[in-house]
């Protein structure tokens, strides 16, 4: 397994790398597919969040879906390994779920979880919005505006399969195209439910 440890804002010593390898090296027990893990360590000067100035990003590339999982700390060791901690708690949801997939019991499909659920309950708006223009984005609100924008490649999937991908990079949401409807979806996790989906629906 190649572990690659970039640094932003910050420098990282060999001996915090030599660290980082022998840290990762544990992950070969929940999933044997890992060709690769980048570890990307950021720090961010602010004294009002000297608690969680630095982050540390995982990312493991292997034979399977992508992993992801993220944390922040006052310190590298300590970013390390909560980030840690998090990928190989989704890695052992994974591998519990192939378990179950090859076993003898079935599991409850999303379908099925769906169809259970209660519809969900109409939010009305408040009647009066401040809206104010950032450039040419009308923005409702007094909140701050933050535009992050990102582009993925596609394979359209089932429904359980993004609910898979979702688990993986330990999202409450998962962006995904329909295989069967071909649209544009979102499975989410919902509180008190198991999951919701939403489908764009283009008018010709």
């Amino acid at each position: 397994m190649d572990v690659v440890v970039n640094a932003r804002h910050c420098e990282v010593s060999d001996r915090f790398r030599s660290h980082v390898e022998e840290k990762l090296a544990k992950l070969e027990k929940h999933d044997q597919r890992i060709m690769r893990v980048m570890v990307e360590v950021s720090e961010e000067k602010n004294p009002r969040q000297a608690d969680r100035a630095v982050r540390v990003e995982l990312t493991a590339l292997s034979r399977g879906p992508v992993i992801r999982a993220e944390a922040a700390a006052e310190d590298k060791m300590g970013a390390l390994d909560l980030a840690l901690d998090k990928m190989a708690a989704q890695m052992r949801k994974a591998a519990d779920r192939r378990r179950v997939h090859r076993g003898r019991r079935t599991p409850v499909s999303v379908g099925e979880a769906l169809a259970k659920m209660e519809p969900a309950v109409e939010v009305k708006a408040e009647e009066e919005v401040l809206e104010r223009k950032v450039g040419p984005i009308t923005v409702s609100g007094d909140g701050p505006l933050v535009v992050r924008e990102k582009t993925h490649q596609a394979a359209p999937m089932t429904l359980d399969q993004a609910l898979y991908e979702m688990e993986l990079v330990g999202h409450d949401f998962y962006l995904f195209v329909d295989k069967e409807s071909e649209r544009a979806s979102v499975v989410y996790r919902r509180r008190g439910y198991d999951y919701g989906v939403i489908s764009l629906d283009v008018d010709g």
